[in-house]
Formats: C-alpha cells, structure tokens, sequence
C-alpha cells in the first residue's frame, strides 16, 4: 500500500477541512447571537406596552373595588374586633396604622386585588381575582428593560466582528501549526536518510539511520541500511586483497631471493662434506645434516610464501557442503587420533558454487588449527547451516581460545617460527573464502575454546564476479 500517499492526503484534508468546518460553526453560531440581540428594540417597545396596559388593567381593578365599597356592597370578608388575635399579619399592620385605606396584591404571585377600608373597629377587605400574575409580570418586564438597556450600552455589530476575526484567525493558526507538526513528521525521516546518505557520500561506512517505520521511507531506510553494510563489507573485503596483494608481491620477492642463496649453500656444504677426511668426517656428517635441516626448513617456508603469493585459477563447481565436511573429517581423524571429533550438519543444506579444491583448503587449515589448539584428549565440532540465502560452516575446538591482541591481527600474514607453522594460514584461508563470494569470521566458540564460520553464498554470481576481478 502507498502509505506515504495517504498519509499526505490526509494531512491535506486535515488541513483544509478542519479550518473550513471550524469557520462554518462560528458563521452559524454568531449568527444566531447576533439575530438573539437584534430584536432588543422590539423586546423594548413590548415590555413597555405590556407596562402600560398592565398599570391601566389595574387600575380599572382599583376603581371597581372601590365602587362596590361606595355602593355598600357586602365585602368579601370583614374582620371584626372580636376576632382581631385572628386576623392575618396585613389587616393587622392596616388597622394599626392611621390610613383609611390600602390596596394590596395577594394570591399566587399577585394574581388577586385586595382593597382594605375601616368600617368602625372592623376592617372590610374587597377582593378582585385579576386573572394575571402581576408579580411574575413585573419582573419579566423589569428584565427586560434591564436587557434592552444592556444592548444600548454596547456595540454589537463591532463586538461581534472583532469576536469573529478572532476566533477564526485562532483556529487557522492552530490548523497551521498542525500542519507544520505533520509536515515536520512526515519530512524528518526523508532529512534522516538524506544525512546518511551525505555521510556515505564522504566516506562513512558505518553511517546508518533509525529503521522502525512501516512505509514506503521505512523500507528506503531498511534499503540504506542493508546497502551500506553491503558496501562496508565490500569495502573491507577489497581492502583485505590489496594487503594480501601486497604481502604476495613481498612474499614472492622474498621466496625468489633465499631460493637463490640456498642452492648454492646447500652444493657447497655438500661438496665440503665430500672432500673432508675420515677422521672428521663424523663431525662434518653432524654438521652437514644440521645445516642440510634447516636449509630444508626454509625451502618449506619459501614453498609457503610461494604457494600465499600464487594465484590459482577459481573453477567453481556443484559442492555437497555437509559430504564435504565428513569427508576432511574422516581425513583427519586419522591424522589426529587424541582428538574427538563430532559432526552437527543441518538436513537440506542445498548444494553451493564454489570452488572445491578452494574449499577443501580452508576447512582442511582451519580442521588443523583445531586440533592444535584443542590438543590431547581435546574436541572439535563441525556445524553447518542454511540461512538468508547463505551457507555457513563452523568449526569450534576446546582449546584456550582466543587472544584480543590475537582477535586484532588474527587474518593478517605473519610469520611463525612453530615447527609446523608458517603464520600464513587463516591469511590464505581467508583469502580463498573471500575468491569463493564468501568470508570468514571469528565467532564465540561452543566448546569454550575458538570458533570460526565459514560463509558461503548460494548463487554463482559472488565466485564469478570475483574471479573476473582477478
């Protein structure tokens, strides 16, 4: 799926949308405010209509109480004064004080007119339901009056405008700043593979950047990755054959120059050993054969750098790895019979390209190495395994393994004055892998000891690139 894209589409929508949508709202709410306030100056002209008709209402109601009390009509309640320790709380106040009479609201939030006037000690109250809840009708019209005067003493128009260009150019700043926070978020890990990239450029190999999307950039940046640990390799790998070019040219330099000066040691130690008389000759026997030794010991140290500064011929064919494991430990086991050896091939290791004379070198010096380092009574372990489209072999020992200072030079030529050794092995083994499309590394050993993994591609494509090289 094309997540980039839809992630950038809706980034857009979100960004014009959400600003177009936030707009509608406050157009459609302010509106409405505004139409609830432009009605003030009706609300106005109504509340004092509804005033006047309601003080002319009551005054009718005034004037037909205080008809009837004029006519003599019967009230609709007398208080006498024998009863005065019952009467309620107002005609009391009234027939206490000095007016003659009083109008008073009563019932339920003034719906009802009481005229109160003396008669005698008695005090005769006239009372008119008004039908209107004057109380409750006073304060509507009380509010709004209060409300109109409040819209009087501000400037709606304005006020609302200035709200509006507020509150919109709010929320397009804060759609802005969403847009700038995705954008920021979309483009960092563009920036990121393009740093690597530039640090690549200048020579970085071990420039790597931060792979942990699942998009289109995530997988440029799993591709960045993967390349330049590819190009690393490459490099070191290219790097390690120009030494090892150099070594061959010094080596061969070096092997043509003693085989010069050992032949005619070697006539003429021979010659002098023929022509000595017999009372010394059993010296000179002794003698001769000490220098003839080591004459033949750096004949086979020469036969060592000539072999390291050859150049064989890479003739890749089909190789059974697992067959071709047991078959140079079969070999071996023979050679080295205080050695246990042990065999962990993994089933359908399928047959690689390579060359197998190349191959039987490498294992056959790395078998060797072993069984030195394990000694008497030691183990060795030989592992094969199939994995991301390569094929590996391990070869572990119970020795005393591995030194830093030796980890450090462990691949490069040296020269080695054991009685067997010549310091150029694991050199011309690593050599060989690297002709074959593969490598070799040092890996923690299983037996507690060293362990080294052999590393050999699947296709063909390795083998014949690096033989064209040559």
């Amino acid at each position: 799926m094309n997540r980039l894209r839809n992630r950038l589409i809706l980034i857009f929508l979100a960004a014009t949308l959400l600003p177009l949508l936030a707009t509608l709202w406050i157009t459609s709410a302010g509106s409405q405010y505004l139409l609830d306030f432009s009605t003030t100056g009706e609300l106005g002209a109504l509340s004092q209509s509804l005033e006047q008709t309601g003080r002319q209402y009551y005054q009718r109601a005034m004037e037909d109480l205080k008809q009837r009390a004029a006519r003599g009509d019967p009230p609709t309640v007398e208080y006498r004064a024998a009863t005065r320790h019952d009467w309620p709380e107002a005609v009391a106040s009234f027939a206490d004080g000095v007016e003659t009479e009083r109008w008073a609201r009563s019932g339920t939030q003034g719906d009802r007119l009481d005229y109160l006037v003396r008669h005698g000690d008695a005090v005769r109250v006239y009372s008119l339901a008004l039908g209107v809840p004057m109380d409750r009708l006073s304060r509507q019209i009380g509010d709004a009056r209060r409300l109109v005067e409040d819209s009087r003493t501000r400037d709606l128009r304005r006020g609302f405008r200035v709200t509006y260009i507020l509150l919109a150019a709010s929320f397009w700043l804060m759609s802005l700043a969403l847009l700038v926070f995705l954008a920021h978020h979309v483009s960092r890990p563009i920036r990121q593979l393009t740093e690597g990239l530039s640090r690549l450029a200048a020579g970085d190999l071990n420039a790597r950047v931060p792979a942990g999307r699942n998009d289109e950039v995530g997988r440029a940046m799993l591709a960045f990755n993967d390349m330049a640990e590819r190009l690393k390799q490459s490099t070191d790998r290219l790097i390690y054959l120009g030494q090892m070019a150099s070594w061959q040219t010094l080596a061969r330099k070096m092997a043509h120059e003693v085989k010069n000066s050992l032949t005619p040691i070697r006539l003429t130690v021979e010659e002098m050993l023929a022509r000595y008389h017999e009372a010394d000759r059993g010296f000179m026997v002794q003698a001769t054969d000490i220098v003839v030794d080591e004459i033949e010991t750096l004949e086979r140290r020469i036969r060592a750098f000539s072999e390291f500064a050859a150049e064989p011929p890479v003739q890749p064919s089909e190789v059974d790895v697992n067959s071709l494991v047991e078959e140079r430990v079969a070999l071996l086991k023979s050679a080295h019979p205080e050695v246990a050896y042990d065999c962990r091939l993994a089933a359908g290791v399928p047959r690689i390209t390579a060359d197998q004379d190349l191959l039987k070198g490498i294992l056959t010096n790395l078998f060797e190495n072993a069984a030195e380092a394990a000694g008497e009574g030691g183990r060795i372990l030989g592992v094969t395994a199939a994995t991301d489209g390569r094929v590996s072999i391990e070869i572990h020992d119970s020795g005393p393994g591995l030194s830093e200072q030796a980890r450090a030079s462990l691949f490069q030529p040296t020269i080695s004055f054991k009685k067997h050794g010549m310091g150029l092995g694991l050199s011309i083994a690593r050599k060989s892998a690297l002709l074959s499309g593969g490598d070799i590394v040092a890996v923690k050993g299983e037996l507690g000891g060293a362990g080294f993994r052999v590393l050999l591609p699947l296709d063909t494509n390795g083998v014949q690139k690096t033989a064209d090289r040559r």
